[in-house]
């Protein structure tokens, strides 16, 4: 029998359609705390996590997310709130280790009911000018690169199937 964690972990999957209601505070919290204990190289602890649900700074990340793909569209799918993984580039397993809190909040969010989905372009937003500015205004270094969003809400769909896993997707030796 499978343990609750296992099935999480196979259950789990990306939403692409949210509904307009701010994730409460509690929903929100038990996310970005499970983010907090991911694995990180020597415990240096080098990812930073802003939690974007103030409307007009997740609409202005949104714009500038879609302007690096050269689109208008939203490619936060309407989530109302945006948690930006940052990471200090100095550690040399910054990139691994914002991965893995990424990681754990997907599955985090998944747990307490959220939609949930890792949106990329993190990188070029951070080192524009405009993301090095909302740096600043956030009180942060502006040597933070940034390694990805995880947006999150209330599902508006039902959860998607999975994709069948690839025949050779595990070798044994």
């Amino acid at each position: 029998m499978k343990n609750d964690v296992l099935k999480s972990l196979e259950s789990r999957r990306s939403i692409r359609n949210y509904q307009p209601e701010q994730v409460s505070e509690t929903d929100l919290q038990a996310v970005l705390r499970a983010g907090t204990y991911a694995p990180t190289g020597m415990n240096r602890q080098s990812p930073v996590l802003v939690a974007v649900t103030d409307k007009e700074t997740r609409d202005l990340l949104s714009k500038l997310n879609a302007a690096v793909m050269d689109s208008a569209d939203d490619p936060f799918y309407g989530a109302p709130a945006v948690v930006v993984v940052l990471a200090d580039p100095s550690a040399n397993t910054y990139l691994e280790d914002g991965a893995l809190v990424l990681g754990n909040m997907l599955n985090a969010a998944y747990a307490v009911g959220l939609g949930s989905c890792w949106i990329h372009r993190a990188r070029e937003v951070f080192a524009s000018p405009e993301g090095k500015a909302l740096l600043k205004k956030w009180g942060l270094p502006e040597n933070l690169v940034g390694i990805g969003n995880c947006i999150l809400g209330y599902p508006a769909c039902d959860l998607p199937e999975p994709a069948p896993r690839k025949a050779n997707y595990i070798m044994r030796i």
